[in-house]
């Protein structure tokens, strides 16, 4: 199994074999303005709102960042020139807590096994003296990548609300802890949090320079929260269903399996009138 990280080290060994394709899924008001004014050299672009989401009118269907269809999702692969033979290589300039680890999963969750995440995202890779480019965004218009459905493990809201307070289920909130706690809410409608969920911050997968730790000290710090619930009881959101996929990453990377991802997260659920917990800060 391909480990789900690389080195900016690692990735400059290999940037020039045929069989590599490398991403930029950085996120902006402009991501496609964000890559043309410079790139890591040999990177193709995705834009992480209109290619890695379906986003809708109404929020409330589905979240901030729905999935798109796998159709869709794998013509995009196709023009990218992706196929299942290739070795993907994604990168953003969030640490891997934004689009680059969502694109991760979706590769993932169509059973593509050699995708990885470039470990500090850009910043790493300029710092290892990666080359930059300012090479328009290009387009091949290849064959559609085959896939016909996610094979990872999708939670429902509906699922989400019922398991919510079982004690053989856990659901992990990777939102900051003041958000979580519902001190305030910079994005979504309504602060607080799913009740009956926990909250493990996706900030402590990293340490105090933004990488991910190693696969011990995750292990270490997820068992105890983990016990013996098998990943199909364990059910993991963010805000939108895109940063959640930095605690799948981390969790395969310490070799503990992918859990469910609830996609519609927080920003389906508080715009569904379900229930709203909030925890008293007694700092």
């Amino acid at each position: 199994m391909t480990s789900p990280l690389i080195s900016a080290q690692a990735l400059l060994k290999i940037i020039d074999q045929p069989d590599l394709v490398l991403v930029d899924a950085r996120y902006s008001a402009s991501p496609r303005q964000t890559f043309e004014n410079g790139h890591l050299r040999k990177a193709k672009f995705i834009d992480p709102d209109k290619e890695l989401a379906d986003i809708k009118e109404d929020l409330a269907l589905g979240g901030r960042h729905p999935l798109p269809k796998v159709e869709k999702f794998c013509r995009v692969l196709g023009d990218l020139g992706i196929n299942p033979n290739n070795h993907v290589v994604i990168y953003d300039d969030q640490k891997g807590a934004n689009a680059s680890a969502r694109m991760w999963w979706m590769l993932r969750a169509l059973g593509h096994e050699k995708v990885q995440v470039l470990e500090g995202g850009m910043q790493a890779a300029l710092k290892a003296g990666f080359p930059v480019s300012t090479q328009p965004i290009q387009r091949i218009n290849g064959k559609q990548y085959p896939g016909k459905e996610w094979k990872l493990m999708i939670a429902t809201m509906e699922e989400v609300q019922s398991k919510a307070w079982e004690k053989d289920h856990l659901i992990i909130d990777v939102r900051s802890e003041e958000r979580y706690r519902g001190d305030f809410e910079p994005i979504d409608l309504v602060a607080g949090h799913i009740p009956g969920a926990v909250n493990v911050p996706l900030t402590e997968n990293m340490d105090s320079e933004g990488n991910f730790l190693s696969p011990e000290e995750i292990r270490e710090k997820y068992l105890p929260i983990l016990e013996e619930i098998p990943n199909d009881h364990i059910i993991v959101h963010c805000g939108s269903g895109v940063s959640a996929c930095h605690t799948l990453l981390a969790l395969e990377h310490a070799g503990l399996g992918i859990p469910k991802l609830y996609v519609g997260s927080w920003s389906e659920w508080s715009r569904n009138d379900k229930p709203i917990g909030k925890t008293l800060n007694l700092d």
